[in-house]
């Protein structure tokens, strides 16, 4: 057996490597580390080593965070691999939802499969193209952008640039490299011709009734809004500047809410001594009544 001073080495650096990787390691790292095939196994049946993925564990009690998720998987796809597609774009914000199934690009073709992974192998991984965040291999914002928009809606990629912008995560040098790099694929086309028509931040929602109002105006002849554009103060939700029309979308209960009102009404007064004209639309007329607020806008804004 070894000395009690290894041991406690031993473990220290086990430990200390776990740290730097939201609490996983590999099984290469143990035994490069010292650790036996025998230890590893001992370890397992005594609870301090779980087991996360094929030759990924979890030192001591695990936790359930979508970081030690992402790093469990890009671990399990081997040297190389990064967080990337949807998943990249939920690690840098991009996105809010975390899609269950993770997405992992590797460098090379013969990776293995693993269940709630989906396994992306290009041709090339230009080391350009891959980084970290918040510890995690992951894609860049550039080529997880170029990715996003091989697979996802227009809307959905101007989304993603618009909080790109907003998050001070996109670089237009950067990007342009990015495309350059990435040329052939079917993502960098795509992204080139968004970036043609939309300027990005300009269209960022802060809530799913302001992005189904937008979308709902976005599909007509109308004059488009100033998305969260301000006024005096404030930031209105919507602003037809030339028109002086302010509109703003009521959603949720909080407006049944007596305070609520009250500042409903104050905002609407500082729009007013603005020189704009308020109109607000709930979630049910957004959603349920879409004819009754396209012909509001229309008798308003005109065709």
């Amino acid at each position: 057996m070894p000395p009690r001073s290894s041991r406690i080495d031993l473990e220290r650096r086990i430990h200390g490597l776990a740290a730097t990787q939201h609490g996983e390691i590999t099984r290469s790292q143990l035994l490069a580390l010292g650790l036996g095939s025998g230890a590893i196994k001992h370890r397992m049946a005594t609870g301090r080593l779980t087991a996360s993925r094929r030759g990924v564990y979890s030192v001591g009690v695990p936790s359930a965070t979508r970081e030690r998720r992402w790093m469990a998987a890009v671990m399990a796809c081997g040297p190389g691999a990064v967080l990337s597609h949807l998943s990249a774009a939920t690690l840098w914000a991009l996105r809010a939802v975390d899609p269950v199934t993770i997405d992992v690009t590797v460098p090379r073709r013969n990776v293995r499969s693993h269940a709630g992974i989906r396994v992306h192998r290009p041709c090339r991984l230009d080391s350009m193209d891959a980084t970290h965040c918040r510890g995690i291999p992951v894609t860049s914002v550039s080529r997880t952008l170029i990715d996003l928009a091989a697979m996802l809606a227009t809307r959905s990629v101007e989304r993603a640039l618009d909080e790109a912008e907003f998050l001070k995560l996109l670089d237009e040098g950067a990007l342009g490299e990015a495309l350059e790099r990435n040329h052939g694929r079917p993502g960098a086309k795509r992204l080139r011709r968004v970036l043609r028509r939309h300027e990005p931040g300009s269209t960022r929602t802060r809530t799913p009734l302001e992005e189904a109002f937008y979308v709902l105006v976005a599909g007509t002849t109308l004059p488009q809004p100033e998305v969260n554009a301000t006024v005096g103060p404030l930031t209105v939700d919507f602003l037809w500047r030339e028109h002086g029309l302010v509109v703003e979308t009521d959603g949720g209960a909080s407006h049944d809410r007596a305070a609520q009102r009250e500042e409903d009404s104050r905002r609407d007064a500082v729009v007013a001594a603005a020189g704009y004209e308020t109109r607000r639309f709930t979630w049910h007329q957004v959603h349920r009544r879409p004819a009754e607020v396209m012909a509001v806008l229309e008798a308003r804004l005109g065709r």
